[in-house]
């Protein structure tokens, strides 16, 4: 039975030191320790060629997943580099796209403007009246105060209606500051005045 140290061990079957470390751990080589220093234990004539193909066949299988635990460590970096450039695609496709609307939408402000400016006052516009909650024209508006009459026109009201409101504001004349006589006429100042209480 020789006596050899791993090194020499290893040497001999023509494998890595690892390959005899496994090997003794398998059970499959004897091993004592001298001084502190492990020997292989060794039946030149008993040890089997299986065996050495064995060893060889583990130490390929263990530089495979060597290999292939690093190729799977640059794959994931390069698939966290490719996740990280995604990212950074939206992040820029968002800034465009938001970009874009906001430059849209001072030009429409622009366009609204330039309507509202130049063409709008050129139209016939009718708009609520806050006092009245009703669609006033804006001529009728500006030349107060106006005729009752004309008043009662623009909210359309049914002539029993209309007559109804003409009767009480002609008892009003002279008792109430919001209703106006001239020339025999009955005005109102809807800008002015709140008349909701008389039109129900």
């Amino acid at each position: 039975m020789a006596k050899l140290s791993v090194a020499e061990a290893a040497e001999k079957f023509k494998v890595s030191k690892e390959a005899i470390h496994n090997r003794i751990r398998r059970g499959s080589l004897d091993c004592v320790i001298e001084h502190g220093i492990k020997h292989v234990l060794i039946d030149e004539q008993a040890q089997p060629k299986e065996e050495m193909q064995n060893d060889k066949y583990y130490a390929y299988i263990e530089d495979e997943n060597k290999s292939l635990k690093e190729k799977i460590q640059e794959l994931q970096k390069k698939n966290s580099a490719l996740r990280d450039q995604k990212e950074m695609m939206l992040i820029e496709e968002k800034k465009k796209i938001e970009e874009i609307y906001k430059q849209r939408d001072e030009q429409l402000k622009q366009l609204l403007h330039t309507i509202t400016s130049k063409f709008l006052p050129h139209i016939e516009q009718k708009f609520v009246d806050e006092t009245v909650n009703d669609v006033v024209d804006v001529e009728a508006l500006h030349s107060e105060p106006m005729r009752l009459k004309r008043f009662l026109k623009l909210k359309n009201y049914k002539s029993v209606k209309s007559q109804r409101i003409k009767n009480r504001f002609k008892r009003l004349v002279g008792q109430d500051d919001r209703v106006l006589r001239k020339e025999g006429k009955i005005y109102v100042d809807p800008v002015k005045y709140d008349y909701r209480d008389l039109l129900e």
